[in-house]
């Protein structure tokens, strides 16, 4: 038998997969007609082309067995003679399926049909967007959705100052509420986007033939605009359907049944395209859910259209939002956690006696929405105030029937059930469940359904490469492998993600001491590595050159002060005794660092997962309390490990006697003076969850003392997880600090040579990576704002002046 699916976007590629999965006998022949000329690929991910995502990469693969027609849309259909026909032949069907999508609406806007007037639905939109926004400066998005902040994302990373325009007076009207929008809102707008709720846009109009565009909007403001991106919603593909007699929705759509039939019962209809009870869903979930019941259908099943989960969890401009449930009404109990300084939103949608979570909100912070969308209907699954504050989220127990994965209606029980048959880690899980295979938010909840199940954790970095990060190392160290490519090649599958490439970068970085940004490196880097600078909110970096142990020359402080008002930077002293100069666009750091250079400065790598800081106390030189010269060893220290790559930052600092005024247990390696020498503390930190230091060794000379501290650092460097700072390290070592103190001091592994040959390596083949970069030309032209114009600054970069000093104007804050 013949099956033909018009349409080859997500939802009819679903279809294609889960007939061939479930057809094992090949009763049906599928052949799918495609209108767009390349195969299907993950819309859900669109945007991450503008983040250097190829088209490959986000191109599904195509199951065995099936027919896929390119570029051949389908014209009419026959439906008495149960054929279809398109530019290039006929096409005979026993059962049609109609999975045709929807196309990007475009609201009756005087002068929207002109040049330079996009709409954000397909990769080809997204390839003469980029064309278009070639040398152009400002772009405006009508549609504050979520597709809306998508384009405007995308406008972003092509360089533009960018408008949002949206009718409803807030962002992302059907997902948040008024609240939730006003703190999305300033996230937005503190990226530097222009946002403008309340009204709509009238008319397109050109200022001059082949000039900038002028939007006229309803409230009477005018928004020039170099490129505008249509994103106001989108409207079902049913033009087919009505051509051939269908019945379609009040609101378009092709009318289905349960089953997702048409009132033809050879036809039926998926996804977008189909209206079910009337209602048409512009969700992937929904979408699939049908497709799993028309494969069931035709190989003879009773399937039913389960009902929508209209849950979404998103990253819009760098900021996670999720709406799950029903989220919106305003007749029930809501409970609200609202911190602004932190730019976190929540809301609670409760039952009238609180006992059941029907819905929910999150902005800022997204973390439990995998187990707050799986509880809904449920009971709640935790005190609701550590719910919301994302503290308790992950410690709760969900009934079987809770669904885990909305995407793919997969259950809790599904999940420990594939458990049970031998699944044992969350590739395995997706394979079998098909769980995490879209969105992946549902991830972190398998891992935790894992644990529970008593499912060791799996030590495997990620998807790509099965060792951790210890194990990597030492493949890395062992076989001298150079380059992430040899790596994943010879050790791990695929072609890696976020978290194994710059996770491998700091492995090469640790090993071989090598130009961060040369060949294939540059691309594995994390985003501030990318330009060797701290990005800041506003798009600029700062610049914060290494000043050991805290000592500077009156001369040196001239030149930072030189350098600071002759770029118009912001100049503050930090918490680790240096000079940090903020507000530097990337075409400009070049020029500070070679000013810096040029008077004796170097990085300080405050950008990196490296040693930032050797803080000290004016020590025996000056205070009348000091026992020892706590800044020389400061200095020593900072010059012997700076650079030093490690799986995260490091902080230290030298205190001259007991009275502590370097804070040295504070800090992931810490050194306080005695009368016989030194005690050394280690795994401390400040931050979030604040801890001291442990005594490692006392009294130890200063010789001795450096051979202590160099053994700790290169023995966490070779064994600790990714972003695990020390502290953590030494509390998930079995016997903690005593097995550390036997390992590094005693040599209880017979290691110590090797750690002490790894810091020789580190101290002889230092670089300063500064003047590394601007004694190259080939090194020097990344660092521009616009590829395409590399003269030109980011003109969304716009500054205030604050107490004499420049500080980023944040749209909306201030005026």
């Amino acid at each position: 038998m013949k099956v033909v699916v018009v349409g080859h976007g997500m939802v009819g590629h679903r279809f294609a997969e889960a007939l061939t999965a479930r057809d094992t006998g090949r009763r049906w022949q599928i052949t799918v007609l495609a209108e767009e000329g390349r195969p299907a690929y993950d819309r859900v991910r669109l945007s991450a082309y503008f983040d250097g995502v190829s088209a490959q990469e986000l191109t599904y693969d195509l199951p065995d067995g099936v027919d896929l027609r390119l570029g051949e849309p389908v014209q009419s259909i026959d439906r008495a003679a149960r054929k279809v026909f398109t530019g290039r032949g006929v096409y005979e069907y026993d059962a049609l399926v109609l999975a045709t999508g929807s196309s990007a609406f475009v609201p009756p806007i005087t002068g929207v049909d002109q040049a330079g007037v996009f709409v954000y639905r397909t990769l080809d939109d997204l390839e003469a967007i980029r064309d278009h926004a070639q040398g152009r400066e400002v772009g405006a998005v009508i549609g504050g959705g979520l597709l809306g902040l998508e384009a405007a994302n995308a406008l972003r990373l092509l360089g533009l100052r960018t408008h949002v325009i949206e009718f409803a007076p807030r962002l992302m009207p059907v997902q948040v509420d008024a609240a939730g929008g006003a703190v999305l809102r300033r996230f937005v707008e503190d990226l530097g986007v222009r946002v403008h709720l309340g009204a709509g846009t009238t008319a397109i109009r050109q200022t001059s033939p082949g000039g900038r565009l002028n939007l006229t909007l309803s409230d009477g403001a005018h928004v020039p605009a170099d490129i505008v991106v249509v994103a106001a919603g989108i409207r079902p593909r049913d033009e087919l359907a009505r051509a051939a007699g269908l019945a379609t929705g009040a609101r378009g759509g092709v009318l289905v049944d349960a089953g997702c039939r048409t009132e033809d019962p050879a036809i039926y209809a998926v996804g977008e395209c189909a209206a079910i009870e009337g209602r048409c869903y512009g969700l992937v979930a929904p979408g699939y859910a049908m497709a799993e019941v028309v494969a069931d259908r035709l190989l003879g099943g009773a399937a039913e259209f389960p009902g929508a989960d209209t849950s979404t969890k998103l990253k819009l401009l760098g900021v996670d939002v999720a709406s799950f449930g029903d989220a919106l009404r305003e007749d029930l109990l809501d409970i609200v956690y609202l911190d602004p300084a932190n730019g976190r939103y929540a809301k609670l949608v409760l039952s009238d006696d609180a006992q059941t979570l029907l819905g929910g909100i999150l902005v800022g912070d997204a973390s439990a929405y995998p187990t707050l969308r799986a509880s809904v209907g449920g009971p709640l699954p935790g005190h609701p105030l550590a719910l919301l504050a994302g503290d308790a989220a992950g410690d709760v127990a969900l009934p079987a029937e809770a669904q885990v994965c909305s995407c793919n209606a997969v259950t809790q029980g599904q999940v420990v059930a594939a458990i049970a048959e031998g699944c044992t880690d969350v590739a395995a899980i997706k394979e079998c469940t098909r769980a995490g295979t879209s969105c992946g938010s549902c991830v972190p909840l398998l891992k935790k359904i894992l644990v529970s199940n008593g499912v060791a954790a799996s030590k495997a970095l990620c998807e790509h490469f099965e060792y951790s990060r210890a194990e990597l190392f030492d493949i890395v160290r062992i076989r001298e492998i150079r380059t992430f490519s040899q790596l994943i090649e010879e050790h791990g599958r695929g072609r890696g993600c976020d978290v194994c490439k710059p996770t491998v970068a700091s492995i090469l970085a640790s090993l071989h001491n090598d130009y961060v940004l040369d060949g294939e490196q540059a691309s594995l880097q994390d985003t501030n590595d990318h330009f060797l600078a701290n990005i800041q909110r506003n798009g600029t970096y700062s610049v914060v050159p290494r000043i050991p142990g805290g000592e500077i020359t009156p001369e040196k402080l001239i030149v930072i002060g030189e350098v600071a008002r002759d770029f118009n930077l912001y100049t503050k002293i930090t918490g680790g005794q240096r000079i940090d100069l903020l507000g530097a666009r990337v075409e400009q750091l070049p020029a500070i660092w070679s000013r810096l250079v040029a008077a004796g400065f170097e990085s300080g790598h405050a950008y990196g997962k490296a040693l930032r800081t050797v803080k000290s106390c004016v020590g025996s030189t000056w205070c009348r309390y000091g026992v020892q010269d706590s800044v020389g060893l400061a200095i020593e220290l900072e010059l012997r490990y700076r650079g030093l790559r490690a799986p995260h930052k490091l902080k230290s600092a030298v205190s001259g006697c007991a009275r502590e005024c370097a804070e040295a247990r504070s800090k992931d390696f810490g050194i306080i003076a005695t009368d016989n020498g030194w005690n050394l503390y280690v795994g401390g930190n400040g931050g979030f969850r604040p801890r001291h230091a442990d005594l490692l060794a006392s009294d130890l000379p200063t010789e001795e003392l450096i051979r202590v501290v160099d053994r700790f650092l290169m023995f966490y460097i070779r064994t600790a997880d990714r972003l695990q700072r020390t502290a953590a390290w030494i509390e998930g070592l079995e016997g903690g600090l005593d097995y550390l103190r036997a390992v590094i001091v005693e040599d209880s592994l017979g290691i110590a040579a090797e750690l002490d040959a790894m810091m020789a390596r580190h101290v002889t083949s230092y670089a300063d990576e500064w003047r590394a970069t601007v004694e190259d030309p080939e090194r020097l032209a990344r660092f521009v704002s616009f590829v395409n114009a590399p003269g030109t600054p980011d003109p969304t970069i716009t500054f205030v002046s604050e107490r004499g000093q420049p500080v980023p104007l944040v749209l909306g804050a201030r005026s």
